[in-house]
This record gives C-alpha cells, sequence and structure tokens, in this order.
C-alpha cells in the first residue's frame, strides 16, 4: 500500500516536470526572438516559391533558426500548402510566432495608390513610380500594341481605361498585372448592363470612355452630368465640332494652366476644335457616374453651355442665345431686355462643371473661366 502511494505521487510529480518542460520549450521555440537587436529586414519570398523553401530563405536572412519549428507549424496549421509571394517586412526582435503570423496571414509589404476621378495617365505613372511599383522600362506597356491587344483596349495608350479607385499593389509586383488590376477594375464597374446600353447607342467602349472623359473634365455637380452629355450627343448627331475645352491642351498642358486662343487652333488630333467627331482616345481616367452620363443624356435639346463662374453652366440652344450667355456671364456685359431665360423646373436640373472655355469662340459648347471652375470643383469635393 506504501509503495503504491509513492508510485502515484511520483508520476505527478514527472507530470509536473513534464508539463513544465513542455512550457519552457514551447516558450523557447516560439516566444523568444533570435535577437534581441531591433533590426528590420526585408526578406523576399519569390513566385512559385514553396512553403520550405521560403523557411529556407528565412533562416538565411538570419529571421529565424529553427527551420523545424516552422515545417511543423506549417503540418499543423496547413500553411505548407502555400506561401504567398512578396516581401515581408520582418525584425530580428521578432518571436519565431511572430514570424510565422506573417507568413500565415500573408502579410507582404504593400503600397496604397489612390487614382482620383479624371486623373491623366501620366499622373498615374508618376504615382506608381514614386512607389517604386514600375520602372521606365515597364513604363512603356501603357502605349504598347501588344500589351493593349492583350487587354482589348483599341485606343492609342491606356489613358481612360485606369479606373478611379484605391489599390493595394504588393512591393516587387509585376508592372503588367498593376494595370491589367486596374484596367479589370474599369470592366467590373463598366459591367455587362452598361456595355449592352453602348451597344443600343452604337458606341464602341473606347467611344464611351471618351465622352466620359470629357464629361468628367467638364463636370463638377452631378447632376450637370447627362446635361454636359446630351449637349455632346446632340452635336455629334448634327457633325458639329464638340469644342470642348479639355480636349485642346491634352498632351500640351494641364488645363490649370489656362487655355488661350493659339491653344484652339493648335491642330492635334484631340483638339474638338479642329477635328470632328471624338478623339482617338480617352484624355482622363472617368469615373462610374461620367461613364453612366455618357450613355444615358438628358433629353434635352441644348447645344451648347457657358460657366456661369459659381460652378454651374448656362445651357442654350442656339447660336444666339449662346453668345448673350457668353457675354452675360463671361464678358461682363449685360443686355436687361434680352437676358437669356433660364432653364425651367421642369427640365433636368443643371449642375456645375469642371472645365470651361477660356475666352473661347462663341459658336463652342462651353464657355468660361477654366481656372475658376477647377477652385470650385476641388471645394465641391
Amino acid at each position: 500500500m506504501k509503495n503504491r502511494f509513492i508510485g502515484t505521487t511520483e508520476k505527478r510529480f514527472l507530470a509536473l516536470i513534464f508539463v513544465f518542460l513542455s512550457v519552457f520549450l514551447f516558450y523557447l521555440t516560439f516566444l523568444v526572438p533570435i535577437s534581441f537587436r531591433d533590426m528590420w529586414k526585408e526578406i523576399k519570398i519569390p513566385e512559385g516559391a514553396t512553403y520550405s523553401k521560403g523557411i529556407s530563405i528565412l533562416k538565411e536572412g538570419g529571421i529565424i533558426k529553427n527551420e523545424f519549428t516552422f515545417l511543423v507549424l506549417g503540418k499543423l496549421t496547413m500553411t505548407d500548402r502555400k506561401l504567398r509571394a512578396g516581401y515581408y517586412n520582418l525584425n530580428t526582435s521578432m518571436t519565431p510566432w511572430e514570424v510565422f503570423n506573417h507568413l500565415r496571414k500573408g502579410m507582404i509589404v504593400q503600397y496604397t495608390i489612390t487614382i482620383p476621378e479624371g486623373s491623366i495617365l501620366e499622373d498615374t505613372i508618376l504615382k506608381l513610380k514614386d512607389k517604386g511599383l514600375i520602372d521606365p522600362g515597364s513604363e512603356e506597356l501603357v502605349m504598347d500594341n501588344d500589351f493593349l491587344a492583350s487587354l482589348n483596349i483599341e485606343a492609342p495608350s491606356l489613358e481612360g481605361y485606369i479606373y478611379p479607385d484605391t489599390y493595394n499593389f504588393a512591393k516587387g509586383a509585376d508592372p503588367g498585372d498593376i494595370f491589367r488590376i486596374m484596367v479589370h477594375r474599369l470592366r467590373e464597374n463598366f459591367d455587362m448592363s452598361l456595355q449592352k446600353k453602348a451597344e443600343e447607342l452604337g458606341m464602341s467602349e473606347r467611344e464611351v470612355l471618351t465622352l466620359a472623359s470629357i464629361i468628367e473634365n467638364e463636370v463638377i455637380f452631378n447632376r450637370e452630368r447627362p446635361i454636359i452629355s446630351a449637349v455632346y450627343h446632340n452635336r455629334l448627331k448634327k457633325k458639329m465640332r464638340l469644342q470642348a475645352d479639355p480636349t485642346v491642351v491634352y498632351g500640351i498642358k494641364r488645363m490649370q494652366d489656362g487655355i488661350t486662343r493659339s491653344d484652339l487652333k493648335r491642330k492635334t488630333p484631340y483638339n474638338t476644335y479642329s477635328i470632328y467627331g471624338l478623339p482617338p482616345g480617352p484624355i482622363s481616367s472617368p469615373g462610374i457616374k461620367s461613364i453612366k452620363a455618357a450613355l444615358y443624356p438628358a433629353d434635352v435639346d441644348y447645344m451648347y453651355f457657358v460657366s456661369k463662374n459659381d460652378g454651374t453652366h448656362y445651357f442654350s440652344r442656339t447660336g444666339k442665345e449662346h453668345k448673350k450667355a457668353v457675354m452675360l456671364y463671361q464678358r461682363g456685359k449685360r443686355f436687361p431686355e434680352t437676358r437669356p431665360e433660364p432653364v425651367t423646373a421642369e427640365e433636368p436640373l443643371r449642375e456645375p462643371v469642371l472645365n470651361d472655355q477660356t475666352g473661347g469662340y462663341a459658336d463652342s459648347p462651353g464657355t468660361g473661366s477654366k481656372n475658376e471652375n477647377a477652385d470650385k470643383k476641388k471645394k465641391a469635393n
């Protein structure tokens, strides 16, 4: 009886020692960092690397010591089935458990890029370059015919096909994949229902995006988008030049720099003061509201518009009415008895616009001060 009691006590003691040693071993294995020096290291796990290969890379990089521990953890948690490629920002003072969680969650280095509505391709490229996501060589992809064809884009470049949104791109991501993601985001929003509407209007994807990009650069307030769209649709039907200010300076300078009469007369493939119809491609990245406006113009017969210098526009049906509006709102002259009649409440509500003409021709659809409207758009946003 006595021997049996001693045996039980010994077993309990041995069990306690086992538990203590297990806890201590767990602590040493998972909770003690390889070094107590605070040193950040960026470890690259290449595309296609297996989990075991990734663990070897971490050991070579001085982040972990015991590969076996990570291999066992990977098996138990099924993390070993797939390891996310990319750059991992790890510290030598991290515990093995913290390092493993970074691997398990795929916590790679990423950069957030925001593309505002109305952005031009040049600005998008600069943002990507600034984060080191593309280099001068990959920059050429935006105008590469084979690359554009692979995306079913029939335009001179990716201008207008990069959807304005916020993106998270992994450091080291393939530049081609970055551009593909942006174009895919566009087509997620420019969905089948909108594509069907474009077909009903006899417009291609390129034509819709081109018109939408002009609208995007003309409008400040949303309710005015379909009315601006209607003006351009009406002019296209009558085979009139669009005479849209934003097209005048595309590829030459920025709208914020203002438009001169010499700019209006400059012959470029995009200058709708000199060409008929739409330009060969978009002039910026339009948002979904402008895309929808291009497809669903208001049911109005306006042919012209002029900035009222408050972010909104006055719309006219005839050249004569438009000239009076230009004199009233842009040249400081008033005609008390022939003042243009305002749009009635029954007609679609008008909303503000972005780029207007700076001293443009009286027969142009939109005339006004671009700089004033640009400032107002910033405040409105």
